[in-house]
């Protein structure tokens, strides 16, 4: 992973263990990450506490593999979006896993990215930060091989832009792509095509940026729905093709870049980008998606694409979350050591999906448990009559919205299906 000289695989595993990562066993303390890995503890046994989030070793497998499959089959590259994982680890399988490079979202994030040795980027907004347009311009000029792709959205964004550059002294440009917005009310992107033009044109204007291509987001079309997001992937690809008819990429344009797919129409995205004319130069058909990574128990099992080409597969929710029952004052309620510090709640709350009996090690499915609330250390259960649990049970839960989940943790176990941990994964947030 690690390239001219820059940190990997090994820096993470020297790593030592002590009291900045929760949920580890405290005897570990001194170990390194990679010692730790070795020993193959049990999750449940080996000295783990609670609460403690691990992912699973088969779903993290079978989830890149099946988007390496799909992108392939699509003839789609692939960048997925790394701010949901913020993990150079999970950076490295997905590029074994054949993608093309790594979004980002920050420029903080793409520090990240190339102190772990990225050599393709593509940042999904606008960068007007002076003082990070001038480290970008440095680490293009100490990196002939690194590639870097970011929007623009505005003429201001453009002269903000070429300001810092210039001042930067830097001898690349930066490649950039016009942000089309999804509609009115959306995020950001340039709202109009004409206005897209007058972007393009003060980009031109400069000698220290490079019009590469056009972008967006679907996930933003107000009111979403299957033919309301190929309407406005069509206004994308369109974009792309009157650009080119128009010359408006120069002569050191190699290919043309057309970016679009979160994780809910990665589908559309596909079936419109397989209807791009043939242009004068090729076409790198840009794939985004990220949280397909750990998938999840909420908003993305039921958004997923696969739900509606279930012929191309099935993503499998990876995380789980273990907490403890540490109260238990009426038939009708049980706490949990587990909260909003620990678990994602900003979309739904987790699920209670397990049982661990504290007394025997069995693991039965947590019927008749639901998550009413959450507090900063607490997880809030309502319990039916035929729900069995009681204080020191472990309780597993399925979380919604993989992008707040990893955000909470900075190791996050690996394991195999019978809790053996294999590996642990390193998050920088």
């Amino acid at each position: 992973m690690a390239v001219d000289g820059r940190l990997g695989e090994e820096h993470l595993r020297n790593e030592r263990l002590d009291h900045r990562f929760k949920g580890l066993p405290p005897d570990a303390d001194g170990l390194t990450v990679g010692e730790l890995a070795a020993e193959r503890r049990s999750l449940f046994t080996g000295g783990f506490t609670t609460p403690v989030l691990a992912l699973s070793a088969e779903s993290l497998t079978h989830n890149l593999a099946l988007l390496e499959t799909y992108s392939e089959r699509h003839g789609l590259a692939f960048a997925p979006h790394g701010k949901t994982s913020m993990s150079p680890q999970l950076f490295a399988r997905q590029l074994d896993h054949g993608a093309w490079g790594i979004t980002a979202a920050l420029p903080h994030q793409v520090r990240v990215y190339r102190a772990f040795g990225i050599r393709r980027i593509f940042l999904a907004n606008e960068v007007v930060d002076a003082v990070a347009l001038r480290w970008l311009s440095a680490e293009l000029d100490s990196d002939p091989g690194f590639r870097f792709i970011c929007y623009v959205d505005s003429v201001r964004g453009v002269e903000l832009m070429d300001e810092a550059l210039r001042a930067a002294g830097g001898s690349r440009p930066v490649d950039v792509v016009v942000e089309l917005g999804a509609g009115e009310g959306a995020r950001t992107g340039v709202r109009k095509e004409a206005e897209c033009a007058r972007v393009a044109d003060a980009v031109a204007d400069t000698d220290t940026l490079r019009l590469v291509g056009v972008a967006g987001y679907e996930g933003e079309v107000p009111q979403a729905d299957s033919d309301t997001v190929r309407a406005w992937l069509r206004r994308l690809t369109a974009l792309a093709a009157d650009f080119d008819a128009a010359g408006r990429f120069s002569g050191t344009v190699d290919e043309i870049v057309v970016s679009a797919g979160g994780s809910a129409w990665f589908d559309a995205v596909a079936d419109v980008f397989a209807e791009i004319p043939v242009l004068s130069r090729p076409v790198l058909k840009l794939l985004r998606s990220g949280a397909y990574v750990s998938h999840d128990d909420g908003h993305y099992k039921r958004l997923t694409p696969f739900n509606r080409i279930p012929a191309e597969g099935a993503l499998q929710p990876a995380f789980r979350l273990w907490a403890q029952v540490i109260s238990r004052p009426s038939p009708e309620q049980a706490f949990v050591n587990a909260g909003k510090r620990d678990a994602a709640y900003d979309l739904d709350l987790p699920e209670a999906q397990v049982v661990r009996d504290a007394r025997t090690g069995e693991i039965r499915p947590a019927r008749g448990i639901t998550v009413t609330g959450l507090s900063d250390q607490h997880g809030k259960l309502h319990t039916s009559p035929d729900a069995v649990i009681e204080v020191g049970d472990w309780v597993g839960f399925g979380l919604s919205h993989p992008c707040t989940s990893f955000d909470k943790w900075q190791l996050i176990p690996l394991a195999d299906a019978d809790g053996t941990v294999t590996d642990l994964i390193r998050t920088f947030f």
